[in-house]
């Protein structure tokens, strides 16, 4: 066993998630382990349990802080002093720039199945995308089906699906990123 931190490097949460953020982006869910963990960190995998119940918890708080960052641009647009039209075409281009650029946090937010993780990050996801539903509503023009929002949202997600792991960024796929938004757009506006 690793001999524990001394005082002057006192184990944290917040040195527990900047490891484990790291291993969850450069490996898969399940090659990620409370041990590998523990042994970057030169402490005993048991000290990881004062802070976390298991794996499932510790990558939940992990992908909250990304769901949160999610929803937070979501807010800024909709509290922007702009014309809805405007702040809708930036919340759809918004949530592909936010894929694109943060694609391993993406993946981890929108990709991952586990049924250790299904449950409590379903429920940020849930979270997530019924503030994305509820903005996309209240700027759009006309009153939207429910699938109306719910297709939007999958189109959106498609694209920053296929582009994932083919672009190094959002302004390698810009152009049919605006364009992408732009077919959305004219959907979500067209009269029912």
């Amino acid at each position: 066993m690793s001999p524990r931190k001394s005082s002057s490097q006192e184990l944290t949460q917040e040195m527990i998630l900047n490891v484990a953020r790291t291993q969850f982006i450069e490996k898969d869910y399940h090659q990620v382990s409370m041990r590998s963990i523990a042994k970057q960190l030169d402490c005993s995998h048991g000290a990881l349990y004062y802070y976390f119940k298991n794996k499932a918890e510790l990558f939940y708080a992990i992908i909250e802080e990304y769901f949160m960052n999610l929803n937070r641009l979501i807010e800024e647009i909709v509290e922007a002093p702009e014309d809805s039209h405007i702040k809708l075409q930036k919340i759809l281009i918004g949530f592909i720039e936010f894929g694109l650029n943060h694609q391993s946090q993406y993946e981890m937010m929108f990709m991952i199945r586990n049924t250790e993780v299904n449950a409590l990050s379903q429920e940020a996801a849930n979270l997530s995308y019924g503030k994305f539903a509820q903005a996309v509503q209240s700027l759009a023009t006309n009153k939207l089906l429910i699938s109306d929002i719910y297709s939007s949202f999958i189109a959106l997600h498609g694209f920053v699906s296929h582009y994932r792991g083919h672009v190094s960024g959002f302004e390698e796929a810009k152009e049919a990123a605006h364009l992408h938004v732009k077919f959305i757009f004219k959907a979500l506006n067209q009269q029912n």
